[in-house]
């Protein structure tokens, strides 16, 4: 349930840099999504940032064109299939959606149920993080937000992947992160050669946005290694 402005911060203090966000919401596997993003890259290597669900989309990029990623970091992400339990709710969501169809109203419902989950506790009283959170849900609306959850039940076990991983690769999770925990980072990070890997203190799961000072940090030390 995010759009672009996930990245804004980081897109605004790396300036001197071509940055560029690719869709994830416009469909409903990562191998459409992934190909999606090949097509829309600048022309030969790049770096490669994920976030969430990103994350998932960046296991496919490498798998089809891994002589085009040049440095890769992977932010509150995971290596992991869908859980059978993470299914049957995801299931659950989109029927809910399906067969109420209730517009706005039940669609910013289900948008601000998630807050608890996607942030440290210190920050789910804040009003501006919850503003633009909910603003970039409905961005995403009903149907992307179906098609994101179809792309994530779909997504296959990239933990086999992880050992063929020669780049430079940036490993970042809060550690109060409760929608890809602190472990499935850990794994990535033990699994990728080249992988430095940054816990961020009294984070949830947006750490782009909960802790922008601290991720911009990190990914210009990542991005100048290159």
């Amino acid at each position: 349930m995010n759009d672009a402005r996930v990245w804004q911060p980081v897109i605004a203090a790396m300036n001197e840099h071509q940055c560029q966000v690719a869709d994830c919401s416009g469909h409903a596997s990562v191998a459409a999504l992934a190909a999606t993003a090949l097509a829309s890259a600048p022309p030969g290597p790049f770096a490669l940032a994920a976030f969430s669900l990103g994350g998932y989309v960046a296991f496919e990029i490498l798998r089809r064109a891994p002589e085009r990623v040049a440095a890769l970091a992977l932010i509150a992400t995971s290596a992991r299939p869908d859980l059978p339990e993470s299914i049957i709710g995801r299931e659950r969501m989109i029927a809910a959606l399906v067969n109420a169809r209730s517009g706005a109203a039940g669609f910013d419902a289900l948008a601000a149920a998630f807050l608890p989950r996607l942030v440290h506790a210190s920050r789910v009283n804040d009003a501006a993080l919850g503003d633009l959170l909910l603003s970039m849900a409905r961005s995403v609306g009903p149907d992307g937000f179906v098609r994101q959850q179809r792309a994530a039940i779909g997504r296959p076990d990239s933990r086999p992947l992880l050992k063929d991983i020669r780049c430079k690769t940036l490993v970042l999770c809060g550690r109060e992160d409760q929608v890809t925990p602190l472990d499935c980072s850990e794994e990535m990070a033990s699994g990728i050669r080249e992988a430095e890997m940054l816990v961020l203190e009294r984070c949830g799961h947006m750490a782009p946005l909960e802790q922008p000072d601290a991720v911009i940090r990190a990914m210009s030390r990542w991005i100048d290694a290159v």
